[in-house]
């Protein structure tokens, strides 16, 4: 019988994180000077709210015994402050993941199973596992039934 865990990977904007939120706080001068690229906001990472099915989802996995889970995601070069915010939002919201982020602009080079990813960029799409387009191919509920109803 094997018991190795299935090593899980969820990214961060798009799918623990509501992207949107933090563009729908910004004020008109933030929205038209950084428009069509948001993620070069200083702060902007601190200020998104989570998207909470999928921190659900997260904190059901890495309490499974079946799944070791991480966070993987980008960090914006032209945004000096993304990575502490991201660091900062894990804690706040994820506290769990709190050792298990990481920070990479070639996620194919991380080894694992599964890549919950809501896009193919920064190496998502050359993953070596199977990379779950969440909001493209993957809903909420498949995922669910995936991971947590498939035993």
């Amino acid at each position: 019988m094997n018991t190795k865990k299935k090593i899980v990977y969820f990214d961060m904007d798009g799918v623990l994180v509501n992207f949107q939120s933090g563009i729908d706080q910004l004020d008109l001068y933030h929205k038209i000077e950084y428009r069509e690229k948001y993620d070069e906001v200083p702060g902007i990472f601190g200020t998104m709210k989570p998207n909470e099915d999928m921190i659900d989802l997260f904190n059901a996995m890495f309490s499974d015994e079946r799944y070791d889970c991480y966070v993987l995601s980008t960090a914006p070069w032209e945004n000096p402050s993304a990575s502490s915010d991201k660091v900062e939002w894990i804690q706040k919201y994820l506290p769990k993941a709190y050792k298990r982020l990481i920070l990479s602009h070639n996620k194919h080079l991380n080894v694992g199973d599964y890549l919950i990813d809501d896009r193919t960029a920064n190496g998502a799409g050359e993953f070596g596992g199977e990379l779950l387009q969440y909001g493209v191919t993957h809903t909420i509920e498949d995922l669910k039934e995936l991971f947590l109803n498939n035993n």
